[in-house]
Parts: structure tokens; sequence; C-alpha cells
């Protein structure tokens, strides 16, 4: 039986703890704010991939600790939100419980170059990177709602033939057991450069505008362009991805991720794209993640990237003014 740790066990970490425990794993949470719920009532998953009324019941902890000495942890999902710099960071809150060289680390978080510190911290330990398509929203404490869309596709890192990377086919088997959909790749990071164009698609500041309270830095400042500017920021991901040896990243898989995003706009069971949730919460945003690393990558290839800047810009004013609100 596959031993696995989900740490963030928020609406993506609750459904793959659902889907993990299916496939016959013995699952542990680490909860924070939802912690006592849980540990009372488990999970309640309503899906239009699954159906509704489902319930899990996983083993639930409050911090990532080593596991028993006989019994290391097979695989340790990072379902945060993802915080490269951050203090603490990522890999020094799961560090107690990669007790192991075996113990593979999948990473299933948005963003690019983000798995770098994980591979820094535990360079002995197999890393898997992931990239989920997979609309969920928190409905309650242990409540899940999630859309009619499923898919990981995961590869290692750094970059492995998939018949090489025994972890990454014993991961896939796992998740396929427990019925979801997963793809694997040799490299995933082209895989990742894609689902930034979607990201993108989220970082309208006219979302901040909508989503912000009166005070904030959008008060009082002209209305922010939305669709053209959200445009030139995906031809600036694209041109990076392309500097980073992508070809495949394309200005035409720009159009299509930008009509699909069109398209679901208004439909989304799952309610609110995450951005315009986390604005409206008053949570910090994943502004490096996403933003920032493109833009360092972006320098080092020398790609002039002038709207990702000016979205940088404005993301950070906005974070600032919701830390500063919730520190009062």
């Amino acid at each position: 039986m596959a031993r696995v740790l989900i740490f963030g066990a928020g609406s993506i970490g609750s459904v793959y703890a659902w889907v993990l425990t299916r496939a016959g794993a013995d699952v542990t949470c680490v909860c924070r704010s939802n912690y006592t719920h849980v540990r009372e009532h488990g999970f309640s998953l309503d899906s239009d991939v699954f159906g509704t009324g489902l319930h899990v019941r996983p083993t639930v902890v409050d911090r990532a600790t080593a596991p028993p000495v006989d019994a290391p942890w097979d695989f340790i999902l990072v379902c945060t939100k993802a915080f490269p710099g951050a203090d603490p960071s990522g890999p020094s809150l799961v560090a107690p419980a990669v007790a192991s060289p075996r113990t593979a680390i999948v990473l299933i978080q948005n963003g690019i170059g983000i798995e770098d510190e994980w591979h820094q911290a535990f360079p002995q330990n197999p890393i898997l990177s992931g990239v989920v398509y997979l609309p969920a929203t928190t409905a309650s404490p242990g409540v899940t709602r999630m859309g009619n869309l499923e898919r990981l596709e995961v590869g290692a890192f750094p970059a492995t033939p998939v018949a090489e990377a025994t972890p990454l086919g014993e991961f896939m088997e796992l998740v396929q057991r427990g019925g979801a959909t997963i793809l694997v790749y040799d490299d995933i990071q082209p895989r990742r450069w894609s689902k930034m164009l979607v990201n993108a698609t989220a970082w309208d500041p006219a979302h901040f505008a909508d989503a912000a309270p009166a005070a904030s830095p959008f008060a009082d400042s002209p209305a922010p362009p939305g669709p053209d500017f959200v445009w030139s920021v995906m031809q600036e991901i694209v041109r990076i991805a392309q500097a980073c040896g992508y070809a495949e990243i394309t200005d035409d898989e720009a159009r299509h991720q930008l009509a699909r995003a069109q398209a679901r706009a208004g439909t989304n069971k799952a309610g609110e794209g995450n951005v315009l949730a986390d604005v409206k919460a008053g949570r910090p945003l994943e502004i490096e993640a996403i933003v920032g690393n493109a833009i360092k990558i972006a320098q080092e290839k020398g790609v002039p990237v002038p709207s990702l800047i000016a979205l940088y810009a404005l993301a950070q004013g906005l974070d600032k003014y919701i830390d500063r609100r919730h520190s009062v």
C-alpha cells in the first residue's frame, strides 16, 4: 500500500485525497484552517466528474512530521499555492516529513521555475512536477465543489525520459487506479508554459479593479486595460517559452487558450477564478511563481516583456495593500 502525505489540503488537495484513497493508498493530509473540521468529519466532495455526495476521511495532522522509521512516505503531494523565496519556505515546512531518499515529492502547483528550491533542498529525492487542470473551490471547511475538468500532467525534474523515471510511473499507476486522468511527459516544462498561458487569462487587471475594495490602489486609477492587455501578456509568455527552446508554444496556442477561457467565463460551476477569489478574500497572490519568475527568465534570455512588468507592478501594489489591510 502506497503511503501518501498531502501538504495543503484545500480544494485541490482534498480532491486528490479522495482519488488516492480510492486507489487504495494510505493518505494523510496536513490541514491548517480546516484541521478541526476535517479531523472530525473528513472531506465532502461534489464533482461534475466523479459524482456528488462523495466523502473521504484520511488521517489528519496539523503539520508535516517525520514518519515512522520503517514506513517513510512514498509520495508527498504539495498542493499549496507556490510562493518561491518565502520565509518560511515550502521545502522547510515539508522537510521533517522527508525522511528517506525514496520519497518522491510531487509539486501540484502553478507557475514556472518553481522546482528549483525543492530540488536544492532535497537533491537525493525524486521531484515530480505537476500541472493541474481542476477547477475546484472550498465551499466551506472540508467541503469542495469541483467543475467538469480534471487532468494532471506530470514529469520528472530535472527532465527525465518517462521510461527511466520509476517514481513517475508508479505515481501514474496510482492516480489511474483512483479513476483520475494523468498524462506523463519526458519534459514537463512545455506543459508548464502552456498552463502559464491559461494563468495569464486570469491575471486581468480589470478583475483586480472589480474585486478590490474602494480604498485599494485601483480606486482612483483609470480603468485598467482588459482583453488587449491580457493578449499582450500571453504573447510575451510565448516569446519567453520559445527563447527557452519550446517552439511548440505559439501564438496559435495562445489564441486557443484565450478562446477557451472566454468560452468558460460564466459557466464554471466550481466558482470564480482563483486570482479573483484570492483578491476578494484578501489572500496573497502567487505573483513570483507566475509573473516574477517569468520576468526573470525573460531578462536572462533577453526577451522584452513590458506588459508582464506592468502586470507585476500592479499585482505587487494590490498584494501589499491586502497585506497591510489584514495586518491592522
